[in-house]
């Protein structure tokens, strides 16, 4: 019997259609595989679910609730993990979730230094409960369901591996434009800008600033004075002629692959994956030069002799400063702290900070011994960019003829000194051979899992992507701990120009290795003929508290998770005062967290300044900046920041009351903000400072105003309320910060597009169970879930993944005990004026201010509360907020003013300069403006000690003398300034200049007593009537 011909064709083209459809299915399933597929951790226990029959209300609660899909009683919420007190006791379940099962956040007990641990666990850092999924976008790409992705991830990890790779194979075929790397492989672009000193013994061959082996493969070793290439060249990625065709097995690659936003990266990771995978990237075995056997640590211990002694030849330190932010006046405050004549300070300022690269450009064009890198890198947390950094500010150095450095000090911003210039060169000349870093002081084995060592990481993308497993190369010893480090001269130079295997090898291995700076130095070090040198201290104090620092906080950059210090609080002052270890450095410092310590470390330093000098408790940081164009600015932000001005132009205008005719008061903004700044206040956060250009409606001329808008606090706690109520504040933000405990958007400045966070702060007490409830403007609740606060909880935070955009209009938040109200918080999400930084159309302003599609903030419906909560839906409510969605124009900016005026008021406004209302102030003589006088961060020329940070310590009050020390400058008492003048006058004479100008009623006479070690003594004779007033 014949078979049917069309039979067969439809047969084969069924087959080629399937053929088709099942390679179509893998490349979406490609896309959509990302950071689930890591997950190999334990899931929490299943989810009770209750439900009972809801009830349908009429009128403007069906119009509120029509589009929500049909659900049960409201008991059925988002569960947060048991608490250790729940496990232990065996409490039955007390959570009822609407959310499929999820991983629980556990504390991490790691005890490394960067101490990451597996990505495998990453849960969300906004919450304290547990992951959540993905929120719904307007423009759709709703996640897929269950049954559709277990399909998937079952045809992917059992069917069809040859499939895979071909599709792979594919993607990897189409013309991939080549990347864009400066210098070496795998690292974030580099922007070269004009350098700020020329300096004709810098490198500037093209070549050698674009090419990898520059680093990686030929060395120049300057003290044999001999060029050797190494045989271990690593290529350049991205340049190879032939594309690798190797199968892409692995699901770490292969997550890579579709979470890469570029092209170029995406080459790059085929590349390093394949040649790895070939055996070609990494080296296998690496020789030990070191003759000792096992771990090497020289023992040196703090002398307070060293602060008498004084050295015949003093050392010079090469300062290597490495900074990002906007904090530039924290920057100054540090750099004034270290600053001597004597020392040399190169600055790297992260490439995307571009306002504090304009700040540290003007500081450097101040002194001599400064200078700024010619060339800028994008360093991330964990990432090979940070090494690349540090390697070529070393090559730099290295090169500066002029420059006659002996020790290698890197610091950033947040780091402040804790002993003074003195003692510090005091130490490094006794120890001027010695190198001092920081091992993590554990097992092995353990630091080289912990840290990710046995793991292929890569740089692109300003991301570092893990890509599988690798092996530690044979025949050296592995360590590492701190990236902070003290390095001499000669161990820098032998890093930086030394053609030895072990230098070269190491050099490949850490491009692709996470965390590298906190490894590279250590085993470079440990394992070269300078490994006698090595001294465990970094000669810093860091302050790790693990509980609160390791929150997987930089998960959205690397695939890893780690911990980071927290910043100081005036509690760890002792700390630094009772230290009997040589320790000279202590990091984390965060002026917008907490100043009063740098305030109180400052003054045990260096004498506290007078009294009544202004600023002292104020603190000023940028956010904004004309010079960095609108374009970084949120379509949030620059509509709260107008609002801003108009909140400061009303208050002006009503200042020149009983005069209504008088028009010299009264202005009309012009164009975009000029600058915007965070004002604190003795560590409290007092609001934003707004500039702006504005034309005065009576002299048509343009002036610049500064307004002073300060937030208004709406948390209340209910008035009968049970004893064991815990609750002592609660607020809604962006930004949490689970480390510091705050919201990083200060003032919680809220649109439509973004996703806020609920925090609870308690005392201490029993355990108790919470329901907290958000509630949108039109009464419709959005969200509700249990919290189980232990007993020792002092913080609880949670992001409910709502469905954007937000309806605009005032919020609540009610937290609540047995469904009895403990208290209530309310925050502003606010309309936007402009979209993309231009006025916002009306087709846009329908699209981001009518709420979530289908009125739906959630895949379920919780308006059976509204009756238990008391909650009504009026009609005029959704009505209302249905007509404010399509306003624009000035009916907008209406809108936006009323609802910013019940959070937000202008406390005072001043102008910079002239000003045609006769009662403007001058900015310069508030308290509160940028202009103001800030001489804490102010600087100056260098004294002639020396230093910019004047030294004024009291050590005694006995018989109505006052005795004062003051240091010389670099230990050289016999010889003379420039000027020609001895030390011992100059510095009589500017002690005495200075204290006649602070009080010359109470100084009396000035005798000089000669020298006490190194330090100049002087008594000051007061008369103590004088001294009391």
């Amino acid at each position: 019997m014949v078979g049917n011909p069309c039979g067969r064709k439809l047969a084969r083209r069924f087959k080629s259609a399937l053929i088709a459809a099942l390679t179509v299915l893998l490349v979406q399933t490609l896309i959509v595989w990302n950071f689930s597929s890591l997950d190999t951790g334990e899931e929490a226990s299943e989810w009770a679910n209750s439900s009972r029959g809801k009830r349908n209300q009429v009128g403007a609660f069906n119009k509120a609730y029509s589009q929500y899909p049909r659900s049960v009683l409201p008991r059925k919420q988002h569960q947060p993990p048991l608490g250790k007190a729940t496990v232990r006791h065996k409490q039955p379940k007390v959570y009822h979730s609407r959310r499929p099962k999820e991983k629980l956040l556990l504390e991490s007990n790691n005890n490394e230094n960067s101490v990451p641990k597996d990505f495998d666990s990453v849960v969300d850092s906004n919450s304290n409960l547990g992951p959540r999924p993905q929120h719904q976008r307007p423009e759709g790409n709703a996640p897929m369901n269950k049954l559709a992705t277990a399909q998937t991830k079952s045809i992917l990890g059992k069917a069809l591996p040859n499939e895979i790779n071909k599709v792979i194979k594919v993607i990897k075929q189409y013309p991939l434009s080549p990347p864009q790397q400066p210098r070496w492989v795998g690292l974030n672009n580099s922007h070269t800008h004009k350098p700020h000193r020329p300096n004709p013994q810098l490198s500037t061959n093209p070549a050698k600033l674009s090419s990898p082996s520059s680093i990686q493969t030929s060395y120049q070793h300057q003290r044999h004075h001999q060029t050797r290439k190494s045989a271990t060249a690593l290529p350049v990625l991205g340049q190879r002629r032939e594309r690798h065709q190797c199968e892409i097995s692995g699901k770490e690659a292969i997550s890579a692959l579709s979470r890469a936003k570029s092209r170029g990266c995406r080459q790059q990771i085929v590349e390093v994956y394949c040649r790895h995978k070939e055996r070609a990237l990494m080296p296998e075995t690496v020789p030990r030069y070191c003759p000792l056997e096992g771990k090497t640590n020289v023992n040196v211990q703090w002398n307070e002799d060293l602060e008498q002694a004084v050295p015949s030849d003093p050392v010079r330190i090469a300062f290597v400063l490495v900074v990002h932010g906007r904090a530039s006046r924290q920057f100054q405050r540090l750099f004034k702290a270290i600053y001597h004549i004597s020392h040399y300070y190169y600055i790297h300022v992260d490439q995307r900070s571009n306002y504090l690269h304009r700040q540290v450009m003007a500081l450097a064009s101040q002194y001599s011994n400064v200078r700024v890198t010619s060339w800028r890198m994008s360093t991330i947390w964990g990432g090979a960019s940070l090494l690349t950094m540090y390697l070529r500010s070393m090559e730099d150095l290295l090169s500066m003829a002029d420059w006659k450095w002996d020790f290698f000090i890197n610091l950033s911003a947040a780091d402040y000194p804790i002993r003074t210039n003195v003692q510090l060169v005091g130490f490094l000349s006794k120890y001027r051979e010695m190198n001092f870093i920081k091992s993590h002081g554990r097992d092995n084995a353990r630091f080289i899992r912990k840290q990710g060592l046995d793991r292929l990481f890569f740089e692109c993308d300003t991301h570092m992507w893990r890509l599988g497993d690798r092996k530690i190369p044979e025949g050296i010893m592995v360590d590492g701990g701190s990236d902070w480090f003290v390095l001499n001269r000669m161990f820098v130079d032998y890093i930086i120009n030394s053609p030895d295997e072990l230098v070269v090898s190491m050099k490949r291995f850490y491009t692709y290795t996470l965390l590298p700076a906190e490894s590279f130095f250590h085993t470079v070090l440990e394992n070269s003929i300078h490994c006698e040198s090595l001294v465990d201290n970094n000669l810093r104090i860091t302050n790790w508290n693990r509980k609160l620092g390791c929150k997987c906080q930089y998960k959205h950059i690397v695939d890893w998770c780690g911990c980071s210090p927290n910043d100081f609080k005036p509690q760890d002052l002792p700390r630094f005062q009772q230290t009997s270890r040589p320790t000279f450095f202590a990091r984390k410092f965060e002026a917008s967290v907490n100043q009063e310590i740098v305030t109180q470390l400052d003054s045990f330093l260096f004498g506290p300044y007078p009294q009544g000098t202004p600023g002292l408790q104020s603190y000023w940081e940028n956010v904004y900046d004309e010079t960095d164009t609108v374009a970084i600015l949120s379509d949030s932000q620059l509509t709260h920041y107008h609002a801003f001005t108009r909140m400061g132009l009303a208050h002006a205008a009503t200042s020149l009351q009983g005069h209504p005719d008088d028009h010299r008061c009264r202005y009309v903004s012009r164009g975009y903000p000029v600058s915007v700044h965070l004002y604190f206040l003795s560590d409290v956060f007092q609001g934003y400072l707004v500039r702006q250009h504005v034309s005065n409606l009576a002299t048509s001329q343009l002036e610049t105003l500064e307004t002073w808008v300060t937030p208004s606090n709406h948390f209340t706690l209910a008035p009968e309320t049970s004893t064991l109520n815990r609750l002592q504040f609660a607020e809604v933000g962006t930004e949490w910060d689970a480390k510091e405990r705050i919201f990083r958007n200060f003032g919680s400045l809220l649109g439509p597009m973004d996703e806020p966070v609920a925090m609870q702060r308690w005392g201490r007490g029993q355990n108790i169970t919470v329901t907290v409830v958000w509630v949108d403007p039109t009464n419709v609740i959005a969200a509700t879930y249990d919290i189980l606060v232990e007993g020792g909880a002092e913080y609880t935070h949670y992001r409910p993944p709502l469905n954007l955009p937000l309806r605009p209009g005032v919020w609540t938040v009610r937290v609540l005990n047995h469904w009895n109200l403990l208290a209530s918080t309310s925050f502003v999400v606010s309309p936007l004026e402009y979209h993309h930084q231009k006025p916002i159309k009306h087709d846009d302003t329908v699209k981001f201010h009518s709420g979530p599609a289908r009125n739906s903030y959630m895949e379920q419906s919780f308006h059976g509360l509204n009756p238990i909560l008391n909650l009504p839906v009026h009609l005029g409510q959704v009505e209302e907020a249905e007509l404010n969605a399509s306003l624009t124009g000035a009916e907008l900016q209406g809108w936006v003013d009323r609802l910013l005026a019940g959070v937000w008021s202008a406390a005072d406004v001043c102008s910079p300069g002239p000003s045609a209302c006769p009662v403007m102030q001058r900015c310069q003589e508030t308290g509160w403006s940028a202009f103001s006088p800030d001489p804490k961060s102010e600087l100056g020329p260098p004294q002639r000690n020396g230093r910019i940070r004047f030294m004024h310590v009291i050590n005694s009050i006995e018989q109505g003398l006052i005795l004062f020390t003051l240091p010389t400058r670099g230990f050289d008492q016999g010889t003379s300034d420039p000027q020609g003048q001895s030390h011992t006058d100059f510095t009589e004479t500017a002690v005495t200049n200075y204290y006649l100008s602070l009080s010359p009623r109470k100084l009396q006479t000035l005798s000089y007593t000669g020298f006490y070690g190194n330090m100049l003594t002087f008594v000051f004779t007061f008369k103590i009537s004088e001294m009391l007033k």
